[in-house]
């Protein structure tokens, strides 16, 4: 299996490390290298690669604006020197991380998991995001690495996002019109100006007033459908 890979790393010295380890990895292809987070988001945006080694403390702006920034977020290993990144890390489910200085087996070890993640997965990525897919979401000092299914429904607020998971409701700063445009369609369905709804988190539908329906989401929030997102909505569902 073929993995294209990116690295974006501020030091010279760490990433001419990350590259002779991936010597012994013949199935791994080199596709560029950053030294900062807007280097490594043109190179990721022209290559859309499937896994990422990104160093967390950087000048300028850090890791965490890089993914901030992506539509879809690749398998990510991070590299630091310190700990406490590691263990934030985790908190938005990233694959695995590296304590620099890296030790040949511990990077393996992480290119394991990598392969595991994607065994039988193509490597042709649609350009449309699928439920499997994940964004990366970062709202004040708090981050998440969510896959697009995870997501009960959107909300614009103000020049923004708010999503809607797991009893969260962080910010993201993309519009919703923008957000739309990725998403899979049977999955998610715009019911109004304001919101979009992933049906599969839909746990009620009931006529409302002036051929409207209402629903009722499984975290308990009801939603107006627009009498002509109703008309819509009702020959998607076959009501």
């Amino acid at each position: 299996m073929k993995i294209n890979a990116v690295i974006v790393e501020d030091s010279r010295l760490a990433r001419n490390e990350l590259k002779e380890l991936l010597k012994s990895h013949k199935n791994i292809e080199l596709m560029g290298e950053a030294e900062n987070v807007d280097q490594g988001f043109e190179i990721i945006e022209k290559h859309n690669p499937d896994l990422l080694f990104l160093d967390i403390n950087m000048p300028e702006k850090d890791g965490f604006e890089l993914l901030e920034m992506l539509d879809e977020v690749p398998i990510i290993i991070f590299t630091t020197a310190f700990d406490e990144y590691a263990i934030k890390s985790f908190e938005f489910n990233a694959l695995d991380y590296l304590l620099k200085p890296i030790n040949q087996k511990r990077f393996d070890q992480a290119i394991e998991r990598v392969k595991e993640k994607l065994e039988g997965a193509s490597n042709e990525k649609a350009k449309q995001l699928k439920t499997s897919s994940q964004i990366f979401i970062k709202d004040g000092e708090k981050y998440w690495l969510l896959k697009i299914g995870k997501i009960s429904h959107f909300e614009i607020e103000g020049n923004y996002t708010r999503v809607f998971f797991d009893g969260q409701k962080p910010m993201l700063y993309k519009s919703l019109n923008q957000i739309e445009e990725k998403l899979p369609k049977d999955n998610f369905f715009r019911v109004n100006r304001q919101q979009l709804v992933n049906i599969n988190f839909i746990k009620e539908v009931v006529p409302w007033f002036n051929g409207k329906l209402r629903l009722t989401m499984q975290n308990g929030d009801e939603i107006e459908v627009s009498r002509r997102q109703s008309y819509l909505f009702k020959d998607k569902m076959s009501l």
